[in-house]
């Protein structure tokens, strides 16, 4: 049976890279997207890839009459993959009315259009920014929700805590809560990438941007935690890994072996690499010396973190099999295609 699957926020970088997954496995897919933080052109790449331009609708999300009528347009998904919301966490920091109105409306206006149609599953982009800073590592999908460090990551709490609600009471509808670490490097054919609009949030794009001349020189923020470098620690999964969890999560919920209503996983490599070891394996790959600076910690980051993956290593049969060097070696790729560097 040929599946339908809404993508949210399917021109961004997570959402591109599951789109081409989608594809390559059969799926039909709908992309709505308000164009806010991605680009039209990366419809191009995934037709370049998978051959097949997926059907597009420009639009807002967090806005309730147009999303309730994209799903009365296209009666008959069989899930929604929900990627759709603002990340950044210095930003949200600075902007917290902005994250919560268009984080959290657009999510209800999605489960709205969900149950006016009957579309029975979601998979919700959630992050590790829900355990906040927790207090043993690694992290399990049952370490204690700690207090957010960001408006950002208290979006992802609270929007969990609504799917959980609203399945409660709609009987007919199962989720799972991806809970991503980081997600870095780009498609191997380097026709679909993260493309920041302005100036990136994210380290490796900044790091590829300043390797390419754009940026003058990369910040470090912090030298000085707790951590074997003092360069604060994270988990950095490429974004291919990342990509077909969902393609799993989507046909676990289609064939029901979901053993709840509602199931959270841990996606990451289950290793914890520094900044200052990014910008070294970084250079290995791409044989250029990156010109950085240390500066002083950034508001609402957390120090360390990383993943225990054991359980969705074993209940969606997946695991995160790109290294480090690979996701940057695929993110310079990417870089030098779309600055048309030759070397």
């Amino acid at each position: 049976m040929h599946k339908k699957v809404l993508v949210t926020g399917g021109t961004g970088y997570i959402g591109s890279h599951t789109v081409v997954e989608l594809i390559q496995k059969g799926f039909s897919v709908v992309i709505a997207d308000s164009l806010e933080n991605s680009d039209i052109t990366v419809l191009d790449g995934i037709e370049k890839i998978t051959g097949v331009r997926p059907i597009f609708e420009k639009i807002d999300l967090s806005i309730n009459y147009p999303t309730i009528e994209l799903f009365k347009k296209y009666q008959g998904f069989s899930a929604v993959i929900h990627f759709a919301a603002y990340k950044a966490v210095g930003e949200s920091v600075a902007e917290p009315l902005k994250y919560y109105r268009n984080n959290l409306n657009s999510l209800m206006n999605i489960l709205e259009g969900m149950s006016v149609t009957n579309t029975p599953n979601l998979v919700f982009s959630s992050s590790c920014t829900v355990y906040g800073q927790p207090e043993k590592l690694p992290v399990t999908e049952q370490t204690p929700i700690q207090e957010a460090n960001s408006p950002y990551g208290n979006t992802k709490q609270i929007s969990e805590e609504v799917i959980r609600d609203f399945i409660h009471i709609n009987e007919e509808i199962n989720a799972v809560a991806l809970r991503y670490f980081n997600p870095i490097g780009a498609h191997d054919s380097a026709l679909i990438g993260e493309l920041p609009i302005g100036i990136p949030n994210n380290l490796v794009p900044f790091i590829t941007q300043t390797a390419a001349g754009l940026r003058e020189s990369l910040s470090v923020f912090g030298d000085d935690y707790n951590t074997l470098d003092g360069s604060a620690i994270r988990d950095y999964i490429h974004v291919v890994d990342l990509a077909k969890a969902h393609v799993i999560a989507i046909e676990r919920l289609a064939d029901k072996i979901n053993k709840s209503r509602i199931e959270y996983f841990n996606l990451g490599t289950g290793i914890g690499i520094s900044v200052l070891e990014c910008i070294k394996s970084f250079e290995k790959v791409s044989g250029k010396k990156l010109n950085y600076k240390i500066v002083g910690r950034r508001p609402g980051d957390i120090e360390k973190i990383w993943a225990d993956t054991s359980f969705a290593n074993r209940e969606l049969n997946w695991k995160a099999e790109k290294t480090i060097d690979d996701a940057m070696l695929s993110a310079w790729n990417w870089e030098k295609n779309i600055r048309k560097i030759q070397q």
